[in-house]
């Protein structure tokens, strides 16, 4: 199904040689690309050219699509999510993260595809949460898996609610998406692998502990995480398609590419209650 697959560093990420478009078997690309996600929990294709009802039809098979609040879609294909960023509306989002762990049931996968890409600047990094977990110690990781974190829509927003307009536009998505909370540690159903699940734009505190102890855990996790051992760095070009694991990785984007345009097409696929 794939011509090869090369590791793109130590602890995560995978460029997998294949033309995504031209499977004439859906069902055995989905399965082969399940494994490898659980392998490698990034993977990078170069040269794609999908469209995106293609895009969004890759996808639906690793399971239901849902949308962003916060995010427009294309009008002719509303699975589609556009993430653009330019001088006059640059991107906000610039730490850490794992996709929109605000919700109940947080996205399981993530695609997201180059389209208007910057001749310089604008990699994209991922960290890889389930290597970041292995390498604490023993002590430290039983202390975690009895833990759970809270999770905010508004604290991952707070930049776009305080610009002029921000509480009108996305006051409905703060009304819809309170607070949750999910474990420190969760399981992979697939794999298996165990990770740590909290991120420095979503997770406001540590449930059960005093504010200076919350605060000073999620600095030593956030860190933790982050360190390059644990990383995988990708330089974008036009129709580049990343596919990533949310419940097993973060990611953060270098947004060093203004004043140059960037536009990006994403897809977010349904996951369960982390456990």
């Amino acid at each position: 199904m794939f011509d090869a697959i090369h590791k793109a560093a130590g602890a995560l990420g995978a460029f997998v040689d294949v033309d995504l478009a031209a499977q004439p078997d859906h069902a055995s690309l989905i399965r082969n690309l399940e494994v490898a996600l659980d392998e490698h929990e990034v993977l990078f294709f170069r040269r794609q050219r999908l469209t995106p009802a293609e895009f969004a039809a890759l996808a639906s098979g690793l399971g239901s699509i849902e949308t962003h609040p916060a995010y427009i879609t294309l009008d002719d294909c509303p699975d589609v999510q556009i993430l653009e960023s330019t001088s006059e509306n640059p991107s906000k989002i610039e730490v850490w993260h794992s996709d929109m762990t605000f919700r109940q049931q947080p996205p399981a996968v993530t695609l997201l595809y180059g389209k208007t890409i910057p001749t310089h600047g604008g990699d994209t990094l991922w960290a890889s949460a389930a290597m970041a977990f292995q390498s604490l110690s023993e002590p430290m990781q039983r202390l975690l898996e009895g833990l759970e974190a809270e999770h905010d829509f508004a604290h991952g927003f707070r930049e776009s609610l305080e610009e002029p307009g921000g509480v009108e536009r996305l006051g409905e998505a703060v009304r819809e998406n309170p607070a949750v909370t999910h474990p420190v540690i969760r399981t992979h159903p697939r794999s298996g692998k165990k990770a740590l699940f909290v991120n420095p734009l979503f997770t406001t505190r540590l449930m059960g502990l005093s504010r200076s102890e919350s605060h000073a855990l999620m600095q030593l996790l956030f860190e933790h995480l982050t360190t390059v051992e644990h990383t995988v760095r990708l330089n974008w070009e036009p129709d580049t398609l990343a596919i990533w694991d949310n419940r097993t990785t973060q990611h953060r984007p270098v947004n060093d590419f203004l004043p140059q345009p960037r536009v990006m097409h994403r897809v977010t696929v349904a996951g369960e209650v982390p456990r």
